[in-house]
C-alpha cells in the first residue's frame, strides 16, 4: 500500500443570614409580632427577601444548576412557543407522498446542510416530508433560516424543535405515520468538542436514544437511516477504510459519540425490531455547506486577503480527506431509503428479525489539503496567504480514505463529482450567496 502523506487543516440556597442579631433560625411568631414595633426593621428584612428572590430569578445559572434547569424544561414550553396552531395539519399534509408507493418521511436536521438537500430531493420525486430541526447557534443561524426557506419552497414542513423533546416526537408519530426517519441531526465538528462536550451527548447519544424510543413505540414502526460518520475509524491506519475495520479507537469525542450511536442502533435493532441503516459520511462539501468546514472558512478567508493555517502531521506528513459532494451523498441516502426492509416490531414489540446495515458513503479518492487550497486559489483567482503549522492534538486524524465496494453492490452507490467540480459548484454558490447577497440562491 503507498502510504499518503497526509494534509488536514481546520479541517448548575443557601440565604445569606440576616445582618445583625435577627437570625432566620430562631424565627418565630413571637418575634414576628415583634416586628409590628421595629418598621425599619421590617422593611429591610422585606427588601432583603424581595431581593434574594429576584437574584435566584434573573441570574443565569450555570454549571450543574444550569443543566438541572435544561434537564427539567417542560417539552410542553417547546410545543406552545414553536408549533403553530394547526401544525398537525401542516405535518399530515406535508407527509402524504404524490403516490400509494411513495415513502412518508420524517428528516430530523432538515435545515442543516446534508438535511436541506435530502428533504427537498425527496419530495422533488414524491415522497412525503415532514422536516425537524432545533435551529442551534452552532454556526450562523441564519444560513439554516435561509435553507428552511429552500425547503419551505419545495413544500417540507419544518417543525422547529428538539429530538430530546420526548412530548414532541411521540405527538408528532401519533400525527403522522412515518414509513421512514431520515435522521440527521446531530452536533456536527470535532474540534468544537473540545469545548462543549456536553453538546454531544445531548445531540448525538440522548436524542438518538430519544428519536428511538420514539420510533420503537409507534404502532407502525418506520424504517430508519441515520448518519454516522467516517470518523468512527479514528486511529485505524488501515487504508481505504471498510466497514469491517475496527471502530473501537476514537480519536475525538464527536467520534465516540457516533461510535456509541452505532451501538444504540444496534441494541434497538436487536430488542425490538427496528429496521436500522447507518451511514458513515466521509467529508461532505458543497452548496449550502458548513461554515466550520476547511473548504468553506478557507474560502472566505482567502477572498478576505486572511492567512489560513494549513496543519502537517509528523516528520511532514500531508493530512488528507475524502472529500465527497453533496449530491452523491444524497443518492446514496435516497438509495438506503429505497432499500430499507420494513421494521418487524410495532408498540415495541419485535416480532422478528430486522435488517441492520452500515455503509461508507465516500468519494475513494483522497486529496491533500493543499491541493483543496490550489483549486480554491485557481477558482477565486486569488492567491492565499498560508501558514503551515504542527497538526495539534484536537481530535483530527491524518486521513480518511472511503472503501464504497459494499455500498456500491447493496446500494448502487456510485459517486461522480470529483472536488474541482464540486468546489467549482460550491465557490459559484458562495460568491452569490454571500458577495452578491442573494440569499435564495441554489
Amino acid at each position: 500500500m503507498t502510504q499518503l502523506k497526509p494534509i488536514l487543516s481546520h479541517l448548575d440556597p443557601i440565604i445569606p443570614s440576616t445582618p445583625g442579631k435577627f437570625k432566620p433560625d430562631k424565627f418565630s411568631a413571637y418575634s414576628f409580632h415583634r416586628l409590628r414595633f421595629h418598621p425599619r426593621l421590617a422593611l429591610w428584612s422585606f427588601l432583603s427577601v424581595i431581593f434574594i428572590l429576584l437574584f435566584f430569578c434573573f441570574s443565569p445559572p450555570d454549571g450543574a444548576a444550569a443543566a438541572k434547569r435544561r434537564s427539567l424544561q417542560t417539552t410542553t414550553y417547546t410545543i406552545r412557543v414553536h408549533l403553530d396552531s394547526n401544525w398537525e395539519v401542516k405535518a399530515r399534509n406535508s407527509a402524504r407522498p404524490r403516490s400509494k408507493t411513495g415513502f412518508s418521511v420524517l428528516v430530523t436536521g432538515a435545515a442543516g446542510f446534508v438535511g436541506t438537500h435530502v428533504s427537498i430531493a425527496l419530495k422533488r420525486r414524491g415522497d412525503g416530508v415532514v422536516g425537524l430541526d432545533n435551529f442551534n447557534n452552532y454556526y450562523d443561524t441564519g444560513l439554516k433560516k435561509a435553507r428552511k426557506a429552500l425547503v419551505d419552497r419545495a413544500g417540507v414542513y419544518v417543525i422547529e424543535g428538539d429530538i430530546n423533546d420526548a412530548v414532541l416526537l411521540r405527538k408528532l408519530f401519533e400525527t403522522v405515520q412515518f414509513t421512514h426517519v431520515m435522521h440527521l441531526a446531530a452536533q456536527a465538528g470535532v474540534r468544537y468538542a473540545m469545548q462543549n462536550p456536553n453538546s454531544y451527548i445531548h445531540s448525538n447519544v440522548n436524542g438518538f436514544v430519544s428519536l428511538l424510543e420514539a420510533c420503537k413505540n409507534a404502532t407502525l414502526q418506520p424504517s430508519i437511516v441515520w448518519a454516522s460518520s467516517s470518523s468512527v475509524y479514528g486511529l485505524n491506519s488501515k487504508v481505504p477504510f471498510s466497514e469491517k475495520d475496527r471502530t473501537d479507537q476514537p480519536a475525538s469525542l464527536y467520534a465516540a459519540t457516533k461510535k456509541a450511536g452505532e451501538e444504540i442502533a444496534h441494541t434497538y435493532n436487536h430488542i425490538y425490531g427496528l429496521s436500522i441503516t447507518g451511514l458513515r459520511f466521509f467529508t461532505v462539501y458543497g452548496p449550502w455547506g458548513r461554515p466550520d468546514m476547511a473548504y468553506f472558512f478557507f474560502t472566505k478567508d482567502i477572498l478576505k486577503g486572511k492567512e489560513i493555517k494549513i496543519f502537517e502531521g509528523a516528520d511532514h506528513a500531508t493530512v488528507a480527506r475524502d472529500f465527497t459532494y453533496v449530491d452523491d451523498v444524497v443518492k446514496g441516502c435516497l438509495a438506503a431509503l429505497d432499500t430499507a426492509k420494513k421494521s418487524t416490531g410495532t408498540g415495541g414489540k419485535k416480532k422478528g428479525a430486522a435488517q441492520f446495515r452500515i455503509y461508507n458513503l465516500g468519494n475513494t479518492s483522497p486529496v491533500p489539503v493543499a491541493k483543496l487550497v490550489a483549486i480554491l486559489e485557481k477558482l477565486l483567482k486569488v492567491k492565499a496567504k498560508k501558514k503551515v503549522l504542527p497538526m495539534p492534538r484536537n481530535g483530527d486524524v491524518l486521513f480518511t480514505h472511503a472503501n464504497i465496494s459494499l455500498a456500491r453492490k447493496e446500494l448502487g452507490y456510485k459517486p461522480t463529482t470529483d472536488l474541482e467540480t464540486g468546489l467549482k459548484k460550491f465557490v459559484k454558490w458562495y460568491l452569490r450567496y454571500y458577495v452578491s447577497k442573494k440569499k435564495s440562491a441554489w
